[in-house]
């Protein structure tokens, strides 16, 4: 950069943390307690690290934490070991237990208990902890940085006598590197070689590793840069008048503000040759040499990112619809849609990851209990409790983003299992619940959408809302007592009480109209497809397809044979959203009310902003191909959602940048996916504090501007650019 940055990512560890306590481990693969570990965490907190008595140091990195955990008590399945552990710290063993969640995805997560002697201590690390996670920025430090992050892990992974075993030196430079060239390096160092040899950690200085790693790994780009900027010769520096003119005309972007940016002068090349380079002698000739030059291209001023954009830079006081929002499709699956496996956990993976709109698909659960259901209805995925997943999303909601969170329902319910759903919602979630929409900023036509800020910490239903005179005397006599619990009876009347009729989400395969009212609430009808029992006791078939479907959610996780798979997507046949809604829950919905879509000129005409529509991605390019400019136009007024079409049965995603390029706000994908599109949309929701909304374009929400994401033709005020990587 022209101008000096300093890229503050760290946050401060607490002392504590760095002079460490003493914990038990338990390892769950293995099912054995590693006791009296000493856990430390570095002081650039990079890693959570630990070693006991005759045992290997080991380290969790604290960028693939994601989240912190107390009161989750840890998997022993012997009462007898679980008694014995109990009985070794003061107050019960759940509440003294730290449990660390890491992964590289938010499928595969790792789960590390740590045992304390006492309560307090297990609430102080809980605490400290959670200050330290998520730390996005640190995912954007430098190559320098990053290099003496994997020196320290080398130093910190020390064997039982507390030394550096070489094996794992090789270990980390094994990628086409022979282990006979990286132990030679070594003994140039004078540092020991041998393959069953270990280093003292006071010998193996960054300095040495940073020498180590440029003789491993050279940096033959930057040596032919250096070159090359010398004009060919072979001498060993850089001067200033070679390197003004290189910074301005190679590493300064020319669209910058001159101002704002200012080129590079010599005062600002001295500094940099101030501040990179090591040898004394070249500072005072103002030279710069290779070493000082290499530190240069691989500190933070040589960012690909705009490291500023990494905190919340954006306006968050404008109406939601001019934000992309991040979100999830069909967020409790954790593989495939037919199949797959349900998971609580999932959501709050999502929503630790910076999600801010969470799918649940809800049906009848059928069991003694008459609890509702989240499950891909119909496809023989496994069911989770609606209740615990909302306590999943209380509890992890507001960690990583205060922003608004938005829980998009497709109920299958029947009225009496949507009623226990909105006391769930209500008595769970409480306060941060939104029931009501804001004071100054009524449901009315022409009235803007609430601004993130004044949402902050609220968490938003998505569901079919009755008419407001239909809701009004339903949900009084609701309150006396005299509505009747009949479904079959009253979804006649109800469907012309629902506003705008809405199309549920297609399932997998879906080609029919699911505008359909019906009355079907059962998730699991496919289980007469997948099992052929027969008996001549209908109660004992069903009993069999139930036990079935449990042993193989038991088992398999829900995962289906490919002949299973074939013969359920022959038979499927969505059924849409329930159209029969309990007012009680209609009452809760306010600024997320989806309606069926009937044309753009419709919604205009309307001008009501809290109505939103959704498309599948088929449906979403269509009004692309063939009236993009009137989406456009949309979508600085309503928000719209985009989701993944239904023979996705593989959990792949589409590339959401053609639906972000028209405004769309919530372009839904599989997060359990980690594919190019999901990479993509990880990278752009980093920005602005990876707080889940970034502010659209001016000239997609302004309605005095006309933007078509096809014309070649440059939009005004905006300079283009091309980007090629090497």
């Amino acid at each position: 950069m022209a101008k000096q940055f300093e890229f503050q990512w760290q946050i401060p560890v607490p002392e504590y943390l760095q002079n460490g306590a003493t914990f038990d481990r338990w390892d769950e693969e293995s099912g054995t307690l590693e006791p009296k570990c000493l856990v430390k965490v570095d002081e650039n907190g990079f890693f959570i690290y630990w070693k006991s008595e005759g045992r290997e140091g080991q380290v969790r990195e604290i960028s693939q934490v994601n989240d912190i955990r107390l009161g989750l008590a840890p998997k022993i399945n012997d009462p007898k070991t679980y008694a014995e552990i109990e009985v070794k710290g003061n107050g019960s063993l759940e509440w003294r237990t730290v449990t660390i969640c890491s992964g590289l995805d938010l499928v595969n997560i790792t789960y590390t208990p740590l045992i304390a002697a006492d309560v307090d201590t297990s609430r102080e690390w809980f605490e400290g902890l959670r200050q330290l996670t998520p730390n996005t920025k640190a995912n954007n430090i430098c190559p320098m940085t990053s290099l003496k992050k994997h020196w320290l892990k080398l130093c910190l992974m020390v064997n039982p006598s507390g030394k550096i075993p070489v094996r794992s030196i090789t270990r980390t430079f094994a990628s086409g590197r022979t282990e006979k060239m990286i132990m030679q390096c070594l003994k140039d160092l004078g540092l020991p070689g041998g393959k069953c040899d270990e280093i003292e950690p006071a010998d193996f200085t960054f300095e040495k590793f940073y020498e180590f790693y440029h003789k491993i790994c050279p940096r033959t780009d930057i040596e032919d840069l250096f070159k090359e900027l010398n004009g060919g010769t072979n001498r060993t520096y850089l001067t200033i008048p070679q390197l003004v003119p290189f910074f301005n005309d190679r590493q300064r972007d020319p669209r910058l503000n001159e101002i704002l940016f200012p080129y590079y002068n010599r005062k600002r090349v001295l500094q940099i040759i101030n501040t990179y380079e090591k040898d004394l002698d070249y500072i005072k000739q103002e030279w710069l040499s290779l070493d000082g030059f290499c530190r240069y291209l691989m500190s933070d001023e040589n960012a690909p990112v705009f490291l500023d954009r990494l905190d919340i830079y954006m306006d968050m006081d404008q109406p939601l619809s001019h934000y992309y929002i991040n979100s999830s499709h069909n967020t409790y699956l954790s593989g495939r849609q037919f199949g797959g496996r349900s998971s609580v956990e999932m959501y709050r993976q999502t929503l630790l990851a910076g999600c801010r709109c969470v799918e649940l698909d809800c049906w009848d659960g059928t069991r003694e209990d008459q609890e509702p259901i989240i499950t891909h209805g119909k496809a023989m995925c496994t069911d989770i409790l609606f209740k615990d997943v909302i306590q999943a999303i209380k509890e992890t909601a507001f960690v990583t983003s205060q922003m608004p969170v938005i829980l998009s329902f497709e109920n299958h319910c029947s009225k009496a299992q949507q009623y226990k759903m909105a006391k769930y919602c209500e008595d769970i979630l409480g306060d941060l619940l939104l029931k009501r929409p804001l004071e100054l900023i009524p449901l009315e036509p022409g009235m803007y959408l609430p601004p993130p800020n004044q949402l902050q910490q609220r968490i938003l239903i998505k569901n079919k809302r009755l008419k407001p005179e239909v809701e009004k005397r339903s949900l009084e006599l609701f309150m006396k007592g005299q509505q009747e619990q009949n479904d079959d009876l009253e979804i006649v009347f109800d469907v012309s009480g629902v506003v705008g009729n809405v199309d549920g989400e297609e399932g997998p395969l879906n080609d029919l109209d699911p505008t359909t009212p019906n009355i079907d609430t059962d998730a699991h009808p496919e289980l007469k497809l997948c099992q052929s029992i027969d008996t001549n006791d209908p109660d004992e078939d069903e009993k069999k397809r139930s036990d079935s479907f449990e042993k193989k959610e038991e088992d398999e996780g829900g995962n289906l044979t490919a002949e299973e798979e074939i013969a359920l997507m022959s038979n499927y046949k969505y059924i849409g959203a329930t159209t029969n809604i309990h007012p009680y829950l209609s009452a809760m919905v306010n600024y997320a009310q989806p309606v069926k879509f009937q044309g753009f000129d419709v919604a205009e005409e309307r001008n009501v902003h809290y109505h939103m529509s959704s498309f599948n991605e088929n449906t979403g390019l269509g009004y692309l191909k063939t009236q993009v400019i009137e989406l456009v136009n949309y979508n600085k007024r309503q928000m719209s959602r985009i989701y993944p079409r239904g023979g996705r049965v593989d959990s792949s995603n589409y590339l959401p940048q053609i639906f972000w390029n028209a405004g769309c706000q919530m372009v839904a994908l599989n997060f359990q996916t980690p594919d190019l599109a999901m990479q993509l949309n990880q990278g752009k929701f980093e920005y602005n504090g990876n707080c889940g909304y970034l502010l659209k374009p001016d000239f997609m929400r302004r309605p005095d501007r006309t933007f078509d994401p096809f014309s070649e033709s440059p939009v005004d005020g905006i300079i283009p650019a091309h980007c090629s990587v090497q």
